[in-house]
């Protein structure tokens, strides 16, 4: 297996993934957790605290997936708006939107705290400010503090933000947001779900998930059965259908450079635009002097554009002024799943698989929404009443103008992708054409072929049909990966599955070829 290049993080870079011993054979549990990224490991965690035999599956390491490529806002400003969430949920689903991220970000500190993990949670205000080229219009603020109020949120108008080094105009604050290292909160969970008795296996790729009176999870060489199966993949890899018309994947991009202590106060901040930004900070392990500045936003489809560098140097451009960011020192990328009514799907297998349970959908909101998921499908599994079950329940039908203009417009993209397997597309004339480490689609009579060229010139031929529902694969030149723009899938450069939903690799042509 040729791998990807995944981008890193500035939590990957300070703290490693944790592995354990992958699973062989056969283990039975009465809750297995596949996925072992911040709402797996949450479910994990309560269900073991309540008492359950608890094994979680993973075939990366702990915080593998996307969660290590997070920039760990802990926020309950939701950045779809709360007046939006009004009109697609009504004011009582944008009051449990409220609630329930709040209650994530009070969850992580509590946690913290009780298992003695220290993980840089602190508490933070959250700011934010207009764009002076957004689309929303000047009553925009007026009428967002109006809506979150209604939600229950502590928001204020103020006239500009303080500790920055710009001036920002009118923003609003919204106070008790946070923020943390999230491998260290990770790592801290992982240690206290073996210590409760639980298992962790990583190395473990699940191709199979089957609902019953026992459920189970099983891949090659090794297999679970347990009273109940917690689908925690980001994309989820047991579903076909029922979710991916749901929501659709996109690409984030993060950037990160050293600024004197001092210079930007510890807060969160987010602009208006529609791809909008979003800033912390962090502080330097070993230097007290100086922090961590970190900036996201310039999101795009993905495997829509391969233009990373340009998006890197758009955000350096904005926050140059702005944070006094000087230098990109660290840069990377993530893959967002966004929903097509703008919260989470979290809770039982809409599928009606018996005793399985999904959560995805996390929006530009992971690490509250993965925690809120854990928190609802551990009470769901221990038949506790849960209030946010209806709201976010991945079987919902949200019937609004904007949430049903959403899943228009992405479906109506999904299917401009099939036309890609017409015989007029493709990146390149012929393989000869394909430098060494990097990959492109080449047309081969009436076949779609994938080709990658390793570092020693050996040419890799595989389909170029995602083996999820046949989207058109494109190449990733910043991840060395292959990424299917319909659904989320993303295969290694060699074809071998990286993310689902797609379970099998690509289909290889060959065994090499010059």
């Amino acid at each position: 297996m040729q791998s990807s290049e995944r981008s890193v993080s500035v939590w990957e870079a300070t703290v490693p993934q944790r592995e354990f011993a992958p699973l062989a054979g056969h283990a039975e549990a009465d809750v297995c957790v596949v996925g072992a990224g911040i709402a797996g490991m949450t479910a994990a965690y309560l269900l073991a605290k309540a008492g359950k035999r608890v094994i979680v599956l993973d075939k990366t390491g702990v915080g593998g997936g996307e969660t290590g490529q997070t920039t760990a806002h802990l926020s309950s400003a939701l950045d779809d708006y709360f007046y939006v969430l009004e009109k697609v949920h009504g004011e009582e689903g944008a009051r449990l939107a409220y609630e329930s991220h709040q209650a994530a970000i009070d969850r992580i500190g509590s946690i913290a705290a009780e298992e003695g993990i220290d993980c840089d949670y602190v508490r933070v205000d959250g700011y934010w400010f207009r764009a002076p080229d957004d689309a929303h219009g000047p009553d925009l603020l007026q009428k967002e503090l109006d809506a979150a109020r209604r939600a229950g949120a502590a928001a204020e108008r103020v006239d500009r933000i303080p500790g920055v080094p710009f001036d920002s105009g009118p923003a609003l604050r919204f106070g008790g947001q946070g923020q943390f290292h999230v491998l260290k909160y990770l790592s801290g969970l992982a240690d206290a779900i073996v210590r409760l008795g639980g298992r962790i296996h990583t190395g473990n790729h699940v191709d199979d998930i089957e609902g019953g009176p026992t459920a189970t999870a099983k891949g090659e060489g090794f297999s679970v059965t347990a009273g109940a199966v917690v689908v925690a993949t980001n994309p989820p890899v047991h579903d076909r259908f029922a979710l991916h018309t749901k929501q659709a994947p996109y690409r984030t991009y993060v950037i990160a450079g050293k600024v004197p202590a001092g210079t930007v106060q510890p807060a969160l901040f987010w602009d208006t635009l529609e791809a909008y930004h979003y800033v912390r900070t962090q502080p330097v392990e070993g230097d007290p002097s100086q922090r961590w500045v970190i900036v996201g936003g310039e999101d795009v489809k993905q495997a829509h554009s391969d233009d990373h560098e340009e998006r890197y140097a758009s955000l350096l451009e904005w926050a140059r002024p702005r944070f006094g960011l000087q230098s990109a020192e660290m840069k990377w990328s993530g893959m967002v799943m966004e929903p097509f009514d703008y919260l989470a799907f979290s809770g039982r297998d809409p599928a009606g698989r018996p005793n399985v349970y999904v959560h995805t959908g996390d929006s530009g909101h992971g690490m509250t929404h993965g925690t809120l998921g854990g928190m609802l499908i551990s009470d769901l599994v221990l038949g506790r009443p849960n209030p946010w079950e209806t709201l976010y329940d991945p079987s919902r039908k949200t019937l609004s103008t904007d949430s049903l203009m959403e899943f228009a417009t992405e479906n109506l993209d999904v299917a401009k992708q099939y036309l890609k397997l017409s015989p007029t597309f493709s990146d390149a004339d012929s393989a000869a054409e394909v430098p060494p480490g990097t990959g492109a689609v080449v047309q081969r009579g009436l076949q779609k072929v994938a080709v990658y060229r390793d570092d020693a010139g050996v040419a890799h031929e595989m389909s170029a049909l995602c083996t999820h529902l046949q989207c058109v694969i494109r190449w990733n030149s910043e991840e060395r990966s292959w990424d299917c723009p319909c659904h989320g899938s993303r295969f290694a450069p060699t074809g071998e599955v990286l993310t689902g939903p797609a379970i099998y690799p690509l289909k290889r042509l060959d065994q090499g070829a010059e």
